[in-house]
């Protein structure tokens, strides 16, 4: 690999890696690395936003890294609060099995399907017991989690704050623990969820994950007399991703 291509791996559509260098070791190791990214599927459609991501995993495949990309079917029940002000109503198992088909449907517009691997995350947490939980929850303080931007706003704003979603960091903390995660893929608003699951796997014995924060992707597209604010994988009817290596 030459310096293009790893500048183009390392800096074009990322905005920060954690820890940049000792990802840049992983790289030069030569090891196949596992490249983790995860899916609430809590709506019918991936956005557009979520292509940065995907294009990223892609070029990586193509050195020949493998993905594994994680079916939150117990997360999206809780519901991501990164970012939220409020918190978010649950959905149902059934809504979220239905949901998921779709997602993985516009995931493989980009990502290769044959290197990758596909999980769901009540392969483990199905059988979790309660006594699993009080393990979990644990190894971390409710003042870790009030320090988080999201939540030290609510919190101070007197808004109410439901326990689930204390956990949901924890959730996917874990995952990268169980798949065994060199590098996990997220957008900038996941920083703390993705900095739980390089402490969480350091605790338990494994390598830390490396963190990809990739840019938030607003998009404003003017069409007649309406604005839209966002675009789904399923609206679009033409490659998005190409071999071209200026992409």
């Amino acid at each position: 690999m030459n310096q293009d291509q790893l500048k183009r791996i390392i800096k074009r559509g990322v905005s920060e890696i954690i820890v940049e260098s000792e990802f840049l070791e992983l790289l030069e190791s030569g090891k196949s690395l596992r490249l983790k990214m995860g899916f609430d599927p809590s709506a019918p459609d991936l956005h557009l936003g979520h292509a940065v991501g995907l294009r990223k995993l892609r070029q990586l495949q193509e050195l020949g890294h493998k993905v594994i990309v994680i079916v939150g079917d117990w997360t999206a029940q809780i519901g991501d609060p990164s970012g939220q002000s409020v918190t978010r109503p649950m959905l149902t198992q059934a809504q979220v099995m239905e949901n998921s088909e779709t997602y993985l449907a516009q995931f493989f517009k980009i990502v290769d399907r044959e290197n990758t691997e596909v999980r769901l995350q009540s392969d483990w947490f199905g059988p979790f017991t309660l006594s699993d939980v009080i393990k979990l929850t644990s190894r971390f303080t409710v003042a870790q989690f009030l320090a988080r931007e999201d939540f030290s706003k609510r919190y101070k704003a007197n808004q109410p704050i439901a326990i689930t979603e204390f956990l949901y960091p924890l959730l996917q903390a874990y995952d990268s623990c169980v798949i065994e995660a060199d590098v996990e893929f997220g957008g900038t608003d996941q920083r703390f969820n993705l900095l739980v699951g390089r402490d969480l796997q350091q605790m338990m014995g494994q390598r830390p994950q490396q963190c990809f924060l990739m840019p938030l992707l607003v998009v404003h597209i003017q069409c007649s007399r309406w604005l839209f604010y966002g675009v789904s994988l399923q609206q679009l009817h033409y490659p998005i991703y190409s071999q071209n290596k200026s992409d």
